[in-house]
């Protein structure tokens, strides 16, 4: 009896421990993964803004692609999907205590600094399906080319597809052939 005493005791404070501990990370990264959280300062609330009109909040697939799926790593790679959550996180908070005023904020250098940081395959999380683009055979081309490229002619998604998110807009009507009809 004696011999399963200590293993027993170890298991149940784990759980007694570990439980509460993961639960209240888990609700944590949940609560801090949305834009809504994201806009949360105001820092933020300008690329919020431009990311609702862009057209990875309004396309014809009705698919919306958030915060996390072009800023942070798939989280399939968990570890540096937690470490780059964590380092992002922080250096919003410095940020945001660290500036005197909301108009500091230099969107267009923070712009930057994001397309610079971003890999295909962060685009290519959702958009896996490149190659085959009916009817737009230079789309298909060219995006080959960045899949496939030859040695010293990588390309990186965002070279082409700068401007598609973040721009100052009040409206954005896709290309929707029900919408056009109406017009």
């Amino acid at each position: 009896m004696k011999k399963f005493l200590k293993p027993t005791l170890l298991i149940v404070f784990g759980i007694v421990i570990a439980f509460p501990l993961f639960s209240m990370t888990y609700y944590t990264m949940v609560r801090t993964s949305t834009p809504q959280f994201c806009a949360s300062c105001h820092e933020i609330q300008w690329a919020y803004n431009t990311w609702k009109t862009s057209t990875h909040v309004n396309n014809m697939q009705g698919f919306v692609a958030d915060c996390m799926d072009c800023h942070l790593p798939a989280p399939h790679d968990t570890a540096n999907f937690f470490y780059m959550k964590t380092m992002h996180g922080l250096k919003d908070v410095i940020a945001h205590f660290m500036m005197d005023s909301p108009d500091d904020y230099d969107h267009a250098k923070n712009r930057r600094n994001a397309y610079a940081s971003f890999k295909n395959d962060q685009c290519l999380k959702c958009h896996r399906n490149i190659e085959n683009i009916p009817y737009k055979r230079g789309a298909m081309l060219a995006h080959k080319q960045v899949l496939h490229p030859m040695p010293g002619m990588e390309k990186r998604c965002v070279e082409c597809h700068y401007d598609l998110v973040h721009n100052d807009r009040t409206y954005y009507d896709y290309n929707n052939p029900d919408l056009l009809a109406k017009k």
